[in-house]
């Protein structure tokens, strides 16, 4: 029999809701909320779901936008509210709801949207591929998410200046939501094609890193780039190389000149380490989803390491990192274990690069001063959120950055 997860902050609806679909024969999940929704949705696979709008600490609306983003919204789902109105019924169905039924829910209204929406095929194939929408508790990549899509309004061409640990993939299939068509140019040799622009009309054409073009290949770019308003194509290109460095190596001016118009410093995967664990999480998920990999869940040991641990490489090898970690384990829950077991000997101690081989007092106050130089370049210098990050009241957090040798933030103060 279908399995149906009914998401409601409101015991008394849960609890009539599940009556009656019980009687019905169905299998009941229930979820008061959007925390509990999704961790329901994730171990018990439900048919289809009967969600909430108004819920206190996510939004049913938002939950629904965090399912499509990151490949989840394989199942119907149906709205539901007493305070709704036609605006919110439509976003609802614009974002991947089957149905919307207004509170207080008749009986054969309810049961005639379960029906259809279990009748409703799934949509075949693997999901859309993830984009910064998915990432909806990270402060960072939500305002970058904000910024990519404040200069894809008005520009056809960005330009992502990155370094080591780049999201240049993940920014660029955020353009057009990730469900666009998409084209790397730096997989191509042969000339470029019409035809090739032509099948990737209305989506993203992407480059990973400018300087790895060969000769043939930035000539294809330039062939791009004049033909994106023909073919409302937008080009995403990213380069840990300034545009004199390129003009060395021989690129051409005029080019070098159109690709630097618009441009955006992304942050790397070390600014948004404290981020790590939903970044493995989401990626999970979208592996599971996608049939690369069997069911699998990270315990809270094993993404605390991955917080813990700088990554080599962006967002590619963290993809395959997780992917690896899926496929090796025996078990359904990826453990700490798992994680140390992906790194060389010893990156446990490099990887926040402090040598365990000095006194401890010597190694504590490495430790440190790597710890408030993090917090201090993500909170770019802030004092105020630099002591509410770190729980040290401010006269000890000025102490404590001077026994350092760091650099307060005084310029930042009055923001």
């Amino acid at each position: 029999m279908a399995k149906e997860l009914i998401v409601d902050d409101e015991i008394g609806i849960r609890e009539l809701l599940s009556e009656i679909l019980r009687d019905e024969g169905y299998d009941i999940l229930l979820a008061e909320n959007a925390t509990v929704a999704r961790a329901m949705r994730n171990a018990g696979r439900p048919d289809i779901v009967l969600l909430d709008i108004w819920m206190p600490d996510t939004d049913g609306i938002t939950l629904l936008k965090e399912w499509a983003a990151n490949g989840q919204l394989n199942m119907p789902v149906v709205m539901m509210s007493g305070h709704g109105t036609i605006d919110t019924a439509v976003e609802a169905t614009r974002i991947g709801a089957i149905d919307y039924l207004e509170k207080p829910i008749a009986l054969q209204k309810l049961l005639a949207a379960v029906k259809r929406g279990l009748q409703r095929p799934l949509a075949p194939g693997a999901p859309a591929p993830l984009t910064l929408a998915a990432f909806t508790r990270s402060v960072p990549l939500r305002e970058l998410r904000r910024r990519v899509e404040q200069i894809a309004s008005s520009s056809r061409l960005l330009l992502l200046r990155v370094g080591a640990g780049s999201l240049a993939e993940l920014v660029a299939r955020s353009v057009n939501n990730g469900r666009a068509a998409w084209l790397d140019l730096a997989a191509i040799s042969a000339p470029l094609d019409i035809s090739q622009l032509q099948a990737t009309q209305g989506g993203v054409l992407f480059v990973g890193e400018l300087a790895r073009l060969s000769r043939a290949q930035q000539k294809n770019l330039a062939f791009a780039v004049d033909r994106l308003d023909r073919y409302d194509l937008r080009l995403v290109a990213a380069t840990d190389r300034s545009a004199e460095a390129l003009l060395a190596e021989g690129w051409e001016e005029a080019l070098v000149s159109r690709l630097f118009e618009v441009s955006l410093a992304p942050p790397s995967i070390a600014d948004v380490r404290d981020d790590l664990p939903e970044l493995a999480s989401q990626i999970l998920l979208h592996l599971v989803e996608g049939g690369e990999v069997p069911l699998r869940n990270f315990s809270t040991a094993a993404l605390n390491q991955m917080r813990n641990l700088q990554w080599p490489g962006g967002y590619a090898e963290l993809r395959a990192a997780v992917k690896s970690l899926a496929l090796g384990t025996l078990e359904e829950e990826i453990g700490a274990g798992d994680v140390r077991r992906l790194l060389p000997p010893d990156a446990a101690a490099s990887s926040i690069g402090v040598s365990f081989d000095q006194p401890l007092r010597e190694a504590r106050e490495a430790f440190e001063r790597l710890y408030f130089e993090h917090h201090l370049r993500l909170e770019a210098g802030n004092m105020t959120r630099l002591a509410e990050k770190t729980g040290l009241e401010r006269t000890h957090l000025y102490r404590k950055l001077k026994q350092l040798g760091l650099q307060a933030g005084r310029r930042h103060e009055e923001n």
